[in-house]
């Protein structure tokens, strides 16, 4: 197996386990009584921190990914972290899956077995200077989708705007991820249009999906942004960047992006790492990790059994 794909699949892997270390953490912290000593607080919820940096992890092994590897691998490999995310569920926390999760887990396997088959190793076409100012003007472009989605008041629109905002963010940080030039000394690399163009898409995308997530439910949100951070990068790489498929793989490289995508769809409720109420059955040693939690990772808690008031799908606005 080469560097490329090592860093592809650390990276979900690093992505998904996080999820879990960062949901588990907040849970703990949030089961204090007010008043805890900060010392207790840090020793109780250290495995938030945990989290980040494998976060952080995550990110710099897709980066070793994108040096070689097409963008339609790569970010596949990287939204497949949700699938490790609900493994890492059934073994840490004892949540029972259903039978189109399970199915949805080996569609994703086999999708990236078929992608990693298929795809042709190689560093992206350069394209000039021109290419950091053409990532910054996306990232403008992304800007204003997330200004569009803030200022719209009814709920469920504003939340699918702010997805698709979050996954065309996601989206240019793979793009300049795999097209960034470091140079000799490296840390140059600092006042490169395509560094900068890469830090802003990262951070509107933050945004947009802690917005999203808070406005929406977590597997629309989740669903259109996988969509549009695997789909619309892909076929920049294909088009503009010279990414490859092995010949004669072309069909196989096409079902393995399908499958990849529509399991990743399928288990998008598992983006975030699920509570006692989001209809599923935990085990009494899980029970205790989720005592008391309201809000994980900036989203509403979706444990009622109806949806908030409001989520995507209604025809209500926010509150003026």
């Amino acid at each position: 197996m080469s560097l490329g794909l090592l860093g592809a699949f650390a990276a979900a892997l690093a992505y998904g386990a996080a999820t879990i270390l960062q949901a588990i953490g907040v849970r703990r912290l949030a089961a204090l009584p007010s008043g805890t000593p900060w010392r207790q607080r840090v020793a109780t919820g250290w495995l938030y921190p945990a989290g980040l940096a494998l976060d952080a992890a995550g990110f710099l092994a897709s980066v070793v990914a994108l040096r070689t590897l097409p963008l339609f691998l790569v970010e596949s490999a990287v939204a497949s972290s949700v699938a490790v995310t609900a493994v890492l569920s059934v073994v840490v926390l004892h949540v029972r899956l259903l039978t189109r999760e399970v199915v949805a887990l080996g569609a994703v396997a086999v999708g990236l077995v078929a992608l990693a088959a298929a795809a042709e190793e190689g560093a992206a076409r350069s394209r000039g200077d021109a290419t950091g100012w053409w990532l910054l003007g996306s990232a403008v472009v992304v800007g204003i989708v997330m200004a569009v989605g803030l200022a719209d008041r009814h709920r469920g629109r504003s939340a699918v705007v702010l997805s698709i905002g979050a996954g065309l963010g996601f989206g240019g940080v793979g793009v300049a991820a795999r097209v960034i030039e470091v140079p000799t000394p490296w840390w140059h690399v600092a006042g490169a249009p395509t560094a900068w163009a890469l830090v802003a898409h990262a951070v509107l995308a933050a945004v947009c999906y802690a917005v999203a997530l808070v406005r929406g439910r977590v597997t629309t949100v989740a669903a259109l942004t996988f969509a549009a951070e695997t789909t619309i990068p892909a076929a920049i790489g294909l088009v503009w960047l010279g990414d490859g498929v092995r010949p004669g793989w072309a069909g196989v490289a096409v079902a393995g992006f399908a499958l990849t995508l529509a399991g990743c769809i399928v288990l998008a409720g598992r983006a975030e790492a699920p509570s006692e109420h989001e209809g599923v059955a935990l085990a009494p040693e899980a029970e205790t990790l989720v005592v008391g939690v309201d809000h994980v990772r900036g989203r509403e808690d979706p444990a009622e059994a109806a949806p908030p008031e409001g989520a995507v799908g209604t025809e209500d606005e926010l509150p003026r």
